[in-house]
């Protein structure tokens, strides 16, 4: 380090003043500010961030970040009940040793000659994911559900050469807003009112909004806030009664003991990978997935890559490779892509193949029925506490319920908080996005909780509420 080095930064080799100064002079500039004279001068920040001092070693930096992170209380360090779009699942062994191969780890966006075995698995990953779903062509996953379900639309409104689609309202604000910006401004997403019992979807709104315009109809199942969708064929007659398509979001974990979404009608079949085979991190390893029968008007519209299987010049030898690779934003001009397509979610693909591929059938139906089990019991102990509703919508569901906890006078703030001290994370506080369901919270039971789980859940939250009223 140069006599300046306190000028320097210890990562950024050319931060040394003396190559900073060559590089200057080598553009002809006198100073770094000179790189941002466009930048008008009321908009540049002239005092210091507040920021605490630089540390002076890695190893202090090191000691400092853990210190920091021992402030967070992993969700696998207590019972946790949140949901909402990012699930705790068990993961086997196995995912995490395959993702952390070498092969697959490292690899980002190669090509067959150099990236052995990747082109493979991911045909593999699409092969169950097809079979799971009920559908014949699924894409290598980009992101979350939330693009793939915008991605999912606007493939519709390219079919279709229109641009409305009708989506249910009681879809989680969060995708609701990724699908508004992703779909702005080719389509409008118009909400679709709910059963307010029940929680489906009102038919009679429905009707009253499809017309000529409609590209798709889209709501998923099982639907944000847990209950079933039970008007699948309806909804899906009702939208190609006027020439629209239906979409269908799907919790593919639910998939073991309920009907895929072809079979009530779904053109088009959306999700999430992350319930098979990822943990659920700071918010879960997201990766979306889209499905279609395969039929060129679907297969065309696919902005993401698809991989196939194709005989080579040996006979009785098959590669794996991309299929209509030209209709993609990397095989053609950037500009007449259906959609840009960057950086793809690859390697959770490759672990939902080998979860699906360990689970098989079996396995996707125990878990399923698990859940069901598990949900069930918990709903009946937790109607046993007075002011607490389970049963906000008297609905069938799967894993996730909404509990009302209006009639107890506390909110959902107190009662998490209260929860979190005895080592419970409690359901997913709903009384910001959905005023409308007043003090109520989104609960999330899955194949890891067990009976004990479940009871000091129904014990706590009877002591919790007893306690904040003063009882």
């Amino acid at each position: 380090m140069s006599k300046k080095g306190i000028d320097s930064h210890p990562y950024i080799p050319n931060s040394v003043p003396e190559i900073r100064e060559e590089m200057l002079a080598e553009l002809g500039l006198n100073s770094l500010e000179d790189l941002h004279v466009e930048i008008p001068e009321a908009l540049r920040f002239k005092g210091r961030l507040d920021l605490p001092e630089p540390y002076g070693s890695e190893a202090e930096l090191s000691r400092e970040v853990r210190k920091l992170l021992k402030k967070n209380q992993p969700a696998g360090q207590a019972v946790s009940f949140l949901g909402g779009g990012c699930w705790q699942h068990y993961v086997p062994a196995v995912c995490d040793e395959i993702m952390n191969r070498a092969e697959f780890l490292s690899g980002y966006a190669g090509e067959p000659y150099n990236d052995h075995g990747r082109f493979q698995t991911l045909f593999e990953y699409e092969s169950m994911v097809a079979e799971l779903v009920d559908m014949d062509v699924v894409n290598v996953p980009t992101f979350d559900w939330g693009q793939a379900a915008a991605t999912s639309v606007r493939m519709a409104s390219r079919i279709t050469g229109r641009d409305i689609a009708l989506v249910a309202g009681t879809m989680g604000r969060e995708r609701f807003k990724i699908m508004t910006n992703y779909c702005d401004p080719d389509v409008r997403l118009v909400e679709v009112a709910y059963d307010d019992k029940r929680g489906i979807m009102d038919l009679t709104d429905l009707e009253a909004k499809l017309s000529a315009d409609v590209a798709a109809v889209y709501f998923e199942n099982p639907s944000y806030l847990g209950f079933l969708e039970t008007q699948g064929e309806k909804i899906a007659q009702l939208a190609h009664d006027v020439g629209a398509l239906l979409v269908v979001g799907v919790d593919p974990s639910s998939l073991g003991v309920l009907s895929p979404p072809s079979a009530y009608g779904a053109d088009i079949v959306c999700g999430d990978l992350q319930p098979l085979g990822q943990h659920a991190y700071y918010g879960g390893s997201q990766s979306g997935f889209i499905a279609t029968r395969d039929e060129p008007k679907f297969v065309l519209e696919f902005p993401s890559r698809l991989f196939g299987l194709v005989p080579t010049r040996v006979e009785g030898e098959y590669g794996f490779g991309d299929v209509a690779y030209n209709r993609t934003s990397f095989g053609n001009l950037r500009e007449k892509g259906k959609e840009y397509v960057g950086t793809q979610t690859s390697l959770i693909a490759i672990v939902a193949g080998v979860y699906l591929a360990l689970m098989g059938p079996e396995g996707m139906r125990e878990i399923g029925e698990t859940i069901v089990q598990q949900t069930t019991y918990l709903r009946e102990k937790l109607s046993a506490i007075p002011g607490v509703n389970p049963n906000r919508f008297d609905h069938p569901v799967f894993k996730e319920f909404v509990v009302d906890f209006s009639a107890t006078g506390l909110t959902v703030a107190e009662i998490n908080q209260a929860l979190l001290e005895k080592g419970i994370f409690g359901g997913h506080d709903l009384s910001t996005d959905f005023l409308q369901l007043g003090q109520s919270a989104l609960y999330c039971v899955t194949e890891i909780h067990r009976k004990a789980d479940l009871d000091y859940l129904v014990s706590s939250l009877t002591k919790v509420i007893a306690e904040l009223r003063g009882e």
